[in-house]
């Protein structure tokens, strides 16, 4: 049997632009990624995914924020302020469907405790959901405060684990195991050299294809033959180093709903996608108070977006497709099975399709 691994691990490259140094979210200069995993027993198989934009406090420091709904079935919590104000001020977070008001009950204390928020009265807390009820006890509501905390408190800017981890321990995507997968561009200089970093939470169908190969059809594996349901839902998280206004944010997210279509996602009618898009940019930064009524930020023109979508367009595509090459055999709630992809057979399909690079 193979190892769990990722997509370029086996010589399959997605796209023509180069990943960052650990093909991650956290290429992005600052950004952080913490996972909580619960996995206990027979039946709960969930956890907490959190996505720090930088490392200061970011209710003070808010970043210019957009998000784009692709397919509106989920409970995405703080989506209104985000699109009203174009911004974010809280860690997003990102769990089961059932835990969304735990996760934001949680962020709302991680916000309000922190010394410089004294006299804080309200907090836009963002988080994401997918359903993770087939392997997991989602009625059994598992998920505490305090394992959104840890969550944010092991938040790191280190590589990202991926799979059955965090958020996406008992998520299913076409039909096999999904889970967390991340991915990252880096731009030429001539195009800024700025970095797209993606993270997902997969827990969706469709008809999978790989490099363009239409696995899903090859295995037979796929929504019209009733093999499984295409419902389910997939969270974006897009992070760059871009100097980007909410405005071009919405439009870049906009993108990895292209990305998505790439690996077979259909945006069925159960399914909720959700892209949530940030710019780290430290010059972008909206202080939270300021004497001086009017803000000069730098922002991309809308000329030099192109590459950025195209960017955005392969990391969520890799991303995707990393989560179900890290995805594992799991069993979960009433001895519900959902297999691993088989790698072999995926690599063997890409070999004959000249897609393997080694």
């Amino acid at each position: 049997m193979l190892a769990q691994s990722r997509l370029r691990d086996h010589g399959v490259e997605v796209g023509v632009l180069r990943p960052g140094t650990l093909n991650a979210i956290t290429d992005v200069p600052g950004v952080k990624v913490g996972q909580f995993t619960l996995n206990q027993g027979d039946d709960i198989r969930t956890g907490v995914t959190a996505i720090l934009p930088h490392s200061g406090n970011i209710f003070q420091e808010k970043v210019p924020a957009a998000i784009y709904v692709g397919n509106g079935f989920g409970k995405l919590a703080g989506y209104t302020q985000v699109k009203e104000l174009g911004n974010l001020e809280t860690p997003i977070i990102l769990t089961n469907t059932l835990s969304v008001p735990t996760a934001v009950n949680a962020v709302i204390g991680y916000t309000l405790n922190q010394p410089e928020n004294q006299n804080v009265r309200s907090v836009n807390a963002v988080v994401g959901e997918t359903n993770d009820g087939y392997l997991n006890d989602i009625r059994g509501r598992h998920i505490t405060e305090e394992h959104v905390l840890k969550a944010i408190e092991n938040a790191s800017t280190g590589p990202v684990a991926e799979g059955s981890v965090g958020a996406g321990t008992g998520t299913i995507c076409f039909g096999f195991k999904g889970g967390i997968g991340t991915s990252s561009r880096v731009l030429p200089k001539e195009s800024g050299g700025y970095t797209v970093g993606v993270l997902v939470q997969t827990n969706f169908g469709g008809v999978l294809q790989v490099a363009g190969v239409e696995v899903g059809k090859k295995l037979g594996h796929y929504s019209d033959s009733f093999k499984y349901s295409p419902d389910g839902s997939c969270m974006m998280v897009v992070l760059t180093d871009a100097p980007l206004d909410s405005r071009n944010l919405e439009r870049l997210a906009k993108r990895a709903m292209l990305g998505l279509s790439r690996t077979g996602g259909i945006a069925s009618n159960g399914s909720g996608d959700y892209v949530i898009a940030v710019s780290t940019a430290e010059a972008c930064r909206i202080p939270y108070e300021s004497e001086n009524p009017i803000q000069n930020v730098p922002t991309l023109r809308n000329e030099a977006m192109t590459p950025l979508f195209l960017a955005t367009i392969e990391a969520t595509e890799e991303a995707i497709l990393n989560s179900l090459f890290a995805g594992e055999t799991m069993i979960g709630r009433d001895g519900h099975k959902i297999e691993a992809l088989p790698k072999e057979k995926v690599l063997a399909m890409l070999k004959d399709a000249g897609k393997l690079d080694r």
